[in-house]
């Protein structure tokens, strides 16, 4: 495999997984995308493979309500998660995908790291805190994106990743975070070379 990375633009829909035991064999390699409904996942997944109806998008939050697999190469996936957060589903449905999600961050072997994907115009929610926790205690690699910066002028958008290194800062090492804005695609290159140096592992 090239270490100069992956051709994200070959990426395709693999299959849509309601459970642990539906996803692919737990033998490859993988990053998960997951955030709040409204965070912007698969916005970021369409534009990080130039392809803009590869991941669902829909204007009611919480659609994705299945583990989406994508293959990039042989054995490399990227897995759009279950938002959470606005979800407008029955309680009993909701608490099946809180628990398939927490199989999968801590059981999938072929787990390599996580993106967090956060709009950058609201503090880390309760439900951001919990998954950057877990992280640091699973010693998971776990690499934030504030989505949405072009929602904020230059000045008050490196303000805002500058608090939120601050306050990341006693979770150690392994939390890297970013701007990112979908809509003007910038930040699309460190994501790519983030998600390589997680893929391109032999």
């Amino acid at each position: 495999m090239s270490k100069t990375g992956l051709d994200y633009r070959n990426a395709q829909f693999l299959i849509s997984a309601g459970t642990l035991s539906q996803c692919p064999e737990d033998n490859a390699l993988e990053v998960a995308f997951i955030g709040r409904s409204n965070a912007g996942k698969s916005s970021a997944i369409n534009v990080l493979t130039e392809q803009p109806k590869l991941a669902r998008t829909s204007k009611t939050p919480g659609r994705t309500q299945l583990l989406n697999y994508f293959k990039v190469a042989e054995e490399r996936y990227l897995v759009d998660l279950p938002g959470f957060g606005y979800a407008k589903v029955p309680p009993k449905l909701k608490q099946k995908w809180q628990k398939e999600l927490t199989r999968y961050l801590e059981e999938r072997q072929s787990l390599q790291g996580v993106i967090l994907l956060v709009d950058i115009r609201h503090h880390f929610k309760d439900s951001d805190m919990m998954i950057i926790d877990w992280a640091s205690r699973a010693e998971m690699p776990l690499h934030i994106l504030l989505t949405k910066a072009d929602k904020l002028k230059h000045g008050a958008a490196k303000a805002a990743l500058l608090s939120a290194q601050k306050e990341l800062s006693p979770f150690g090492e392994r939390i890297s975070l970013q701007l990112f804005s979908a809509l003007k695609a910038s930040g699309v290159d460190a994501l790519r070379k983030q998600l390589n140096l997680w893929l391109n592992s032999e």
